[in-house]
């Protein structure tokens, strides 16, 4: 079954012998560096290129194309090879694209030579960028897997390959270049069609404890350290920094090496019952950009702006095209504030500097002609001001306009609690590709708020901060009601959860050890969602841990020594959600690491995590928490400005999406929840 990976998850790789296809809609240069333990790349030898296509296990395409295939060897790659990194990059030459941005999200899939997928990742959320890291494949324990990295960079090749460590970086980008410019494109068959083993709702044991999720995350945590885009996105905004390498030991780098002459040829495309051509209709299976939307809207009058139409994006069904149009509106909310910002600044500082000239000249200082010129300054700053303001007003309005027409075209997934949509709720038969957790706001524009969307299976961790926040600041809050609003959020975080998924995919375990969480909690105890009752004292956190901790151990087992169809029959392949609430209290030593564990090697199993805790109690452990609290999003129960956008330089307000109060759709959702699984048992 293939793993549709999202950004930073990774999955294991069975088969030695691979292929890499790529399917861009547009001409793409694809090129692989081979990196060390380290992941360095020693030095030009160490890339596989259009001008220089063959390394020992790989070869990559000589020419520029939508449509592209890389054989891969994993057995013949050097023992000092421990990551392959495949590379996307826009041609310089030909009058194409300038970014990925304008172009439709390339897809990646790695498929044995017989043509079956083994995992794909689209690369979805593009902006500036003109070069970036699709997949890496790396050596763990003597072991191959996958990940999806999704890194972008607006500087190209040059800059990719710098970062990599090579020195020669950009003479090596511009001798790609030019011998790109040199080829001619060429173009590949489709890959084969899903069967129905593959579909999302169909998940085996394998697959539906979810890919590994260790990778780079994508959200801000309390220290402004992380984007804030919706965004498990990929470039700007939302793109994580690199880690920081060590400097590997040297060692002989592996030279060129001819292709082997007894690789198979091109595998035939599938026909359809009538002898024709499949047409591949799903997006992961595309070949080609996908055609936008046909507009259901009349045309806008000369000199008016377009009439806003929900799903108006690229994608091929309308909840993708939906997300699309989602990130372009933060998108199009983060340039045209960062565009007014600019001119409020720069209005200012030319303000400040023609001020600066008038009090220099001593003529000037004092009388009628010095009044004149500060009035002047005054009324220029004030002109810029007023004008950028203007132009903000205009985007909001068109924003505002899209959010109106959109909102109600949002599935449930996508929705707000106090969305009508939730009236003709109905337990879904798929996973969707995203879950709104929140909304984002800026100061400029009070009227609009962003979906904040997680991708899913979630890749990481989410902390409800029952601590100190923006608004705790500004107003009275006790401890106890910032504990209690903390934990209503997260029971109405977990009800979207169970929400979303099919019946029986989704399993939730509460550990509250102390029991103050038993108002809040309520609603799920008493629609019988929970896998059991709430567990209480230290016995209760034992329990769930280390029955937790075990089902990881038991499933990475499987899945390295690939059987993973032997797990017992009883066993739940439902993904897994912890949900912890007043961490640390009742956690011992022991407690404290079995939940590090988790939250480190839990979502490559299905094992998800979510702690409602203050950083600040959990101060007496010092720095041995900190890699925890880092692999999770934080979240706030309150509106607070905590998510920072480095592409920007935007603090986000997030605002949770809670249920209104005195709504009745909480418990609604959550009866249904029970009765599609009373009726799947």
């Amino acid at each position: 079954m293939t793993a549709e990976l999202v950004r930073g998850q990774n999955h294991p790789l069975s088969q030695a012998h691979l292929e890499i296809r790529v399917s861009a809609g547009t001409p793409v240069v694809v090129a692989a560096t081979l990196g060390d333990d380290g992941g360095t790349v020693r030095g030009v030898e160490w890339v596989a290129h259009p001008g220089t296509p063959t390394l020992p296990g790989l070869e990559v395409s000589r020419q520029a194309a939508a449509d592209h295939r890389l054989a891969v060897d994993l057995d013949a790659m050097p023992e000092s090879v421990h990551r392959v990194h495949v590379l996307l990059s826009l041609p310089q030459a030909g009058g194409g694209p300038v970014r990925f941005g304008a172009v439709a999200a390339p897809f990646v899939a790695v498929t044995g030579l017989d043509g079956s997928e083994v995992a794909s990742y689209t690369l979805t959320g593009l902006g500036s960028e003109t070069a970036v890291v699709a997949l890496e494949l790396y050596r763990r324990q003597g072991a191959w897997k996958v990940r999806a990295v999704g890194q972008g960079y607006a500087g190209g090749l040059a800059e990719l390959l710098t970062d990599q460590g090579l020195p020669q970086a950009q003479q090596l980008a511009s001798g790609i270049h030019e011998a790109v410019a040199q080829g001619l494109a060429r173009s590949v068959q489709a890959p084969p069609p899903r069967t129905a083993d593959g579909d999302r709702s169909r998940q085996t044991a394998a697959s539906a404890l979810g890919p590994d999720q260790s990778g780079p995350a994508s959200y801000g945590t309390q220290d402004h350290q992380n984007p804030a885009g919706p965004y498990a996105s990929q470039g700007a905004p939302g793109s994580p920094p690199v880690p920081p390498v060590a400097v590997p030991g040297t060692g002989q780098p592996p030279g060129p090496a001819p292709a082997d002459p007894s690789a198979p040829g091109p595998t035939p495309p599938p026909t359809g019952p009538a002898g024709g051509p499949i047409d591949y209709s799903h997006p992961r299976r595309a070949t080609s950009a996908p055609p936008p939307p046909p507009p259901t809207a009349p045309p806008a009058a000369p000199g008016q702006p377009a009439q806003p139409v929900a799903g108006d994006a690229t994608g091929w069904s309308m909840e993708e095209r939906l997300y699309n149009q989602i990130w372009g509106m933060f998108e199009d909310l983060a340039r045209t504030t960062a565009a007014y910002r600019s001119a409020v600044d720069f209005a200012e500082s030319r303000l400040e500097k023609e001020m600066d000239q008038v009090l220099s000249d001593p003529r000037s200082r004092i009388g009628g002609q010095g009044d004149a010129a500060r009035e002047a300054a005054l009324a220029r700053q004030t002109q810029l001001v007023d004008q950028a303001r203007q132009a903000l007003d205009r985007d909001l309005a068109q924003l505002v306009a899209e959010a109106d027409v959109v909102a109600p075209a949002l599935p449930p997934a996508f929705a707000g609690w106090d969305n009508p949509v939730w009236h003709a709720y109905r337990v879904p038969m798929e996973i969707p590709m995203a879950l709104r957790i929140g909304d984002l706001g800026l100061p400029e524009s009070d009227r609009l708020r962003i979906p904040l969307l997680v991708r899913l299976p979630l890749e990481r961790g989410l902390w409800i901060d029952s601590g100190r926040t923006a608004m705790a600041d500004d107003v009275f809050v006790d401890t106890h009601e910032r504990r209690r609003l903390a934990m209503e959020s997260a029971v109405a975080h977990t009800a979207r959860l169970l929400a979303v998924y099919p019946a029986d995919e989704f399993t939730v375990h509460v550990v509250d050890p102390a029991g103050s969480g038993t108002q809040a909690l309520a609603p799920l105890v008493r629609a019988g969602v929970l896998a059991a009752t709430p567990a209480r004292g230290a016995a209760g956190v034992a329990d769930v841990l280390g029955r937790l901790t075990q089902r990881v151990d038991l499933v990475q087992m499987a899945l390295r020594g690939g059987v993973a169809d032997s797990l017992p029959p009883d066993f739940d392949t439902a993904q897994q959600l912890l949900v912890v609430n007043d961490f640390p209290h009742g956690f011992d030593d022991r407690a404290v690491t079995q939940l590090r564990y988790l939250a480190d090697e839990g979502p490559a199993v299905g094992v998800h995590l979510m702690m409602v805790a203050d950083r600040e109690d959990a101060a007496g452990y010092g720095p041995l928490l900190d890699p925890l609290w880092r692999s999770l999003l934080r979240l706030t129960p309150v509106p607070d400005d905590h998510l920072a956008d480095p592409w920007v330089g935007h603090a986000w307000t997030f605002e949770p999406s809670l249920v209104p109060p005195g709504s009745g759709v909480l418990d609604m959702v959550l009866r249904q929840v029970a009765a599609a699984r009373t009726k799947r048992s």
